[in-house]
């Protein structure tokens, strides 16, 4: 009655015997019973689609498809043994490498195991005629000698009846064996099949000779599944390029040779694969995630770079899941006793793909860190700077333009600017500039002691971008930032670049986001180490790391942005590389603030109380047109070196470091610049006092 609304009441019949009536009345709103045929499908639908059914499913058919196919692996294994066909397949699989050498011996072997076995087939027809003379001279003398035994033992006991003795033991051991086959004959009919099919079942079970929708869940997500030689040629004929698949499909060996021998690398293996003729390097690298699932991996766990060998690429393939585990920590933080060595050390960095230690030599190199924002950059920048450190001799002069993640080299740097508003651009630039004032210093004294050595000097600018961006002039109109050539900022790192490394003063910078506004292309191939964290696009990881690097296979623009931190892909010659490669992947260690506070204090008890500058004291009096038109007095011309001598008598402070170079930058554009006269430079009164004139008039015009 349920769903439905029963009402009680009585007749209106004074009749005291008057029958009390039930009324049912249907509920409208009451959901209307479901029919037993549509309650039974939605139950078998249930039963049949359940996980459990499913799994029993997969389960009977798997064990049923290794029975069949353990029999078709058997009965090929049969063929081969029987016939030529293995040694017909190896030819095809020389021919469609292209080695017709290898093809004519493997025809030559084919053809000697086709007359071997002529051979065998005549030696066959002649055999049971010798068989059965060979069988009846051994039962002859078999017999012969059983009677000869029974005639010694008849003489011996004196009983005729002995004759025959030993021959009747042997009759009756005959009878014996055919009693025993009689019993075992029955069950061994039965058992025998059964033999025979779980030994086809354990061959294909081992083969997994199954489709892959009936395999165990483990084996069809490909989870911990090894890297072997079939799964590495199934792959790349899976990779939808029709050459290479045909290939492989007319190499009898099933591709197997186009393999080198597979090894064990690091948290994974290695393995070169000789492509076929028609197919090249960069289809195969241009399909690196479609490898990567094909092998069951993620993309991020497949590399594919370039070897020396022509149409070879070289795959390393990581373990499932071990690109996410940490490396451990930095040499730095665990041994307190670490040093360094500029000249003849390297920097401990972290780790290859292969496991190995990946250390860099920072002697004489020029170095580009660049990535994504919040991928590790700075500190994998200031892991190398506080190895560097631990060098007594080294001087460091450091510009953070974000703030706060270099604090701990305050005492440790001679210079510090910390901060990213345009006023610490005007210090990093002005920083880089007396880097240039410097090495000039240096090229002089070189010039008249050539066996003068030293002290290195690395000039740091953390978060470059926002130098090159800064939209800021001077008070002569030049801007600090941009990449022409008026720039400040650019043609300071663009010198030190040039002609910095060989009196050991560096550049190292590090920078987000790679463009051609924010890292100009001159600048970025200044650099003798580039470096690149997680990128966004390829065209970035051929800014940061060069056409060269990106062709031979570097990409960090695949690495995962977020999880790949502290991953960067390094193009150097101060790095181990594998041989012909052009580039190598290496996981840095992670030293934390707290971790570099600790080294940067053994790095300050190295120094001798250093006082590092915040800001860099300018001398806004100074007027360097001004100043050089005064030391020109009334002499109609001054040859520049002379020039340059009087600015050092009267202001040493400002102009004692300066070269030629500086004089010729403060008078380009003005009219008064140097030109030559009886073979020697020299700057003209005239056109200094003109300078100066059109100067103070440009100024009064714009002050109105």
């Amino acid at each position: 009655m349920s769903g439905n609304v029963v009402h009680l009441h009585k007749d209106t019949d004074p009749d005291p015997a008057a029958v009390t009536t039930l009324t049912v009345v249907p509920d409208p709103s009451a959901a209307p019973l479901v029919p037993f045929w549509v309650r039974s499908g939605r139950a078998i639908k249930t039963a049949v689609s359940h996980e459990r059914t499913k799994t029993t499913a997969r389960t009977i058919a798997r064990h049923s498809l290794y029975l069949a196919g353990g029999a078709r692996i058997v009965g090929r294994r049969a063929w081969d043994g029987r016939t030529a066909a293995r040694y017909e397949r190896y030819m095809r699989t020389a021919e469609a490498a292209g080695n017709f050498e290898a093809a004519a011996e493997w025809e030559e072997r084919g053809q000697r195991f086709r007359e071997a076995r002529h051979r065998r087939r005549m030696d066959l027809l002649h055999s049971p005629l010798d068989a059965a003379k060979g069988a009846a001279v051994s039962a002859g003398m078999g017999i012969g000698g059983l009677v000869l035994l029974g005639i010694a033992m008849a003489v011996a006991t004196k009983d005729a009846s002995e004759v025959v003795t030993p021959l009747m033991a042997v009759i009756k051991f005959i009878n014996l064996m055919v009693t025993i086959v009689r019993v075992v004959w029955g069950p061994a009919i039965t058992v025998g099949p059964l033999l025979a099919l779980l030994a086809l079942w354990s061959v294909g079970a081992h083969q997994q000779a199954a489709p892959q929708w009936a395999l165990p869940p483990n084996v069809r997500n490909g989870e911990g599944e090894p890297i072997t030689p079939s799964i590495v040629v199934k792959a790349l004929r899976d990779l939808g390029i029709p050459a290479l698949r045909k290939a492989i499909t007319e190499m009898g060996d099933a591709g197997a040779s186009m393999l080198s021998p597979i090894v064990i690398a690091g948290c994974g293996v290695e393995v070169d694969v000789t492509l076929p003729s028609g197919v090249s390097t960069n289809e195969v690298q241009g399909k690196r995630r479609k490898l990567a699932e094909n092998l069951s991996r993620h993309e991020h766990e497949v590399f594919i770079t370039i070897p020396t060998a022509a149409r070879t690429v070289r795959l390393w393939i990581a373990d499932s899941g071990a690109l996410d585990e940490p490396i451990g920590p930095s040499p730095l933080v665990t041994d307190e006793t670490v040093t360094a060595n500029y000249k003849t050390g390297k920097a401990p960095w972290g780790q290859d793909l292969r496991g190995d230690a990946a250390a860099l030599s920072l002697y004489q190199r020029h170095l580009l860190i660049t990535g994504l924002s919040n991928q590790g950059k700075t500190a994998s920048l200031r892991a190398l700077a506080l190895w560097a450190v631990l060098d007594r001799t080294v001087e460091v002069r450091i510009a953070d333009l974000k703030g706060g993640d270099w604090a701990m080299f305050d005492g440790i740097a001679t210079v510090l600017i910390q901060g990213p508003a345009d006023e610490q651009v005007i210090q990093a630039t002005e920083m880089v500039e007396g880097l240039v004032e410097e090495m000039n210093h240096r090229i002089e004294t070189r010039r008249t002691n050539p066996d003068a050595v030293f002290p290195p000097l690395i000039g740091i600018v953390d978060e470059a971008q926002v130098a090159f961006m800064c939209p800021v002039k001077d008070e002569d109109g030049r801007p600090y930032g941009g990449s022409k050539a008026t720039s400040r900022y650019f043609m300071a790192v663009r010198k030190v670049h040039n002609q910095g490394r060989v009196v050991n003063v560096l550049m190292w910078e590090g920078t987000q986001d790679p463009t051609d506004q924010n890292l100009p292309k001159l600048v970025r191939e200044g650099a003798h180490t580039r470096a690149a964290l997680a990128l966004g696009t390829e065209s970035q990881s051929r800014m940061a790391l060069g056409d060269k690097a990106v062709d031979g296979g570097a990409a960090p623009h695949l690495l995962r942005q977020g999880l790949d931190k502290g991953t960067l892909v390094v193009a150097s010659d101060g790095i181990d590389t594998p041989a012909g490669q052009s580039s190598i992947t290496v996981r840095t260690h992670y030293i934390s603030d707290d971790e570099a506070k600790a080294i940067a204090a053994r790095a300050r008890a190295l120094r001798d109380g250093i006082t590092t500058l915040h800001t860099i004291e300018r001398d806004e009096e100074r007027d360097p047109l001004a100043d050089i038109a005064a030391v020109v007095g009334t002499d109609t011309r001054v040859r520049t070196q002379e020039v340059i001598t009087r600015l050092a008598g009267v202001n040493p402070d400002a102009y004692g470091s300066w070269s030629f170079i500086d004089l010729k930058r403060v008078l380009d554009g003005t009219g008064a610049e140097p030109y030559k006269s009886d073979g020697v430079m020299v700057i003209s009164r005239d056109r200094l006092t003109r300078a100066l004139t059109d100067r103070d008039e440009t100024g009064s015009a714009s002050a109105s």
